[in-house]
């Protein structure tokens, strides 16, 4: 029995640290495909590289749906939302007071509030239908042509930034000759790597789940929403340390929205039956991430700036809520 639970967390870290790599080739390949094609910094950076963090979320998801494992997909979502809002972007303000920015309040908070509602509403019979993930997906590509356009009046000083972190001269290999092929090569590389890591940390996730006697949802609320956020923690850690949040916590937030529009929703074309949704997921997690996102936003409105007590707050309400499903649902 001890050797079948070593086997299970072996399985699932390796498939953890292969997704996170798969995740940064992605992110990687895909920018400097972007900026081949001669597409803007700022868009690359409020499109590409949230997406790109979010692989882990679509890995797991369609390999967990592909599996019959649907609690898994649908907690690692609610999970890994409540783990970006209230972990994350509560850590980074509570190490230095954060300023949110125009396009946040104007689009991505409406949007990220607007879809953790309407995911709710369509799980309340208790199965996310493929019909239902169309209607997500296109909602995400609407979501990004929005934000592109008003990304274009964005003020000089973020639209510098943006130009400083994902600017050719920063993400185009020196061998011009190589860039087109080397570029392509690193991105497919990616999505292949995500997805053979995928297969293990999902395929160590339930087995960890059957040893311990715990649902798969719980599993994809803790572990695996933790273990796949570490990308979006990377990008919020490594903004800060340089003093440019604004790229991070866009890409949060942006993340937060494509996680339940274009995730989940694929997760959901991905399955021919729909997707189940457990009734602990529906009647707890998915209207508490509902309801972190409607906390945003008089946070995020009140002085356009998230405070150090505040950013404790949402720390210390995530550790309640681990906590709650640690000793009370495990």
């Amino acid at each position: 029995m001890e050797r079948m639970h070593l086997v299970a967390i072996t399985s699932f870290i390796a498939g953890l640290i292969v997704v996170i790599v798969g995740a940064e080739l992605i992110v990687r390949g895909g920018s400097r495909v972007g900026a081949l094609l001669g597409v803007s910094p700022m868009v690359l950076g409020l499109t590409v590289v949230a997406i790109g963090t979010s692989t882990p979320e679509l890995a797991v998801g369609l390999t967990a749906a592909a599996e019959g494992n649907g609690g898994l997909a649908v907690g690692n979502i609610a999970g890994t939302n409540i783990v970006n809002i209230l972990l994350i972007l509560g850590l980074s303000a509570w190490i230095m007071p954060l300023k949110v920015q125009l396009l946040s309040l104007k689009l991505d908070l409406p949007v990220m509030v607007g879809s953790a509602l309407a995911l709710l509403w369509m799980a309340w019979d208790g199965l996310l239908s493929r019909q239902e993930g169309a209607w997500m997906v296109a909602a995400s590509v609407l979501y990004t042509i929005a934000m592109v356009r008003l990304s274009r009046r964005e003020s000089l000083p973020i639209q510098q930034e943006f130009s400083r972190e994902y600017s050719a001269k920063n993400i185009l290999p020196r061998v011009a000759t190589l860039q087109g092929t080397v570029s392509v090569l690193m991105l497919a590389a990616g999505i292949v790597v995500a997805v053979v890591g995928a297969e293990l940390l999902v395929s160590g996730a339930v087995d960890i789940a059957k040893s311990l006697g715990v649902s798969d949802a719980v599993v994809g609320l803790t572990i695996v929403a933790i273990g796949t956020s570490a990308p979006e923690l990377a990008t919020t850690i490594m903004g800060t340390l340089k003093n440019e949040r604004d790229i991070a916590i866009g890409n949060l937030i942006g993340s937060s929205t494509y996680n339940i529009l274009f995730i989940l929703g694929a997760t959901c074309l991905a399955s021919p039956a729909g997707v189940p949704v457990d009734a602990s997921l529906l009647h707890i997690d998915l209207p508490l991430a509902a309801l972190v996102a409607l906390v945003c936003v008089p946070v995020f409105a009140s002085d356009r700036l998230i405070s150090r007590k505040e950013g404790a707050c949402f720390v210390a309400a995530y550790a309640v809520y681990l906590g709650t499903l640690i000793f009370w649902r495990a």
